[in-house]
């Protein structure tokens, strides 16, 4: 093999390695957030469902926009004491996609949606 060749086939690995990673925190959102809620309880209050972006540069070597929850339901959280049953969907939208695709994965969005109940209010 020529030096070419093993540069192009170390190019080709190093990209099919990398991808885009997403870490949820709920740390820093200001009141407790559980995924599900005990065996035979539903909680009550008031259902949201949210949307937000995250960006990624490089093929998914660097995280160029974090979406975040506490952003997301920063003025729904006023007087609240929980946020419960929650789940979080992340997708590849078409305009996703046409972003990705016209970068050729220099830029790559993805679209995150926020869904759970907020007991308290």
């Amino acid at each position: 093999m020529t030096a070419r060749r093993i540069g192009w086939a170390w190019l080709l690995i190093g990209l099919a390695l990398t991808g885009c990673a997403q870490t949820f925190d709920a740390t820093n959102l200001g009141v407790p957030a559980t995924l599900a809620a005990e065996a035979g309880a539903t909680p009550t209050g008031q259902p949201f469902k949210v949307g937000a972006h995250t960006v990624h540069g490089l093929w998914g070597l660097f995280t160029l926009k974090q979406a975040r929850l506490d952003r997301a339901l920063a003025g729904q959280l006023v007087g609240g004491d929980a946020v419960a049953q929650v789940t979080i969907k992340t997708k590849t939208s078409f305009w996703d996609l046409l972003v990705t695709v016209l970068t050729v994965g220099v830029v790559a969005p993805r679209s995150v949606t926020y869904e759970g109940i907020i007991v308290g209010r």
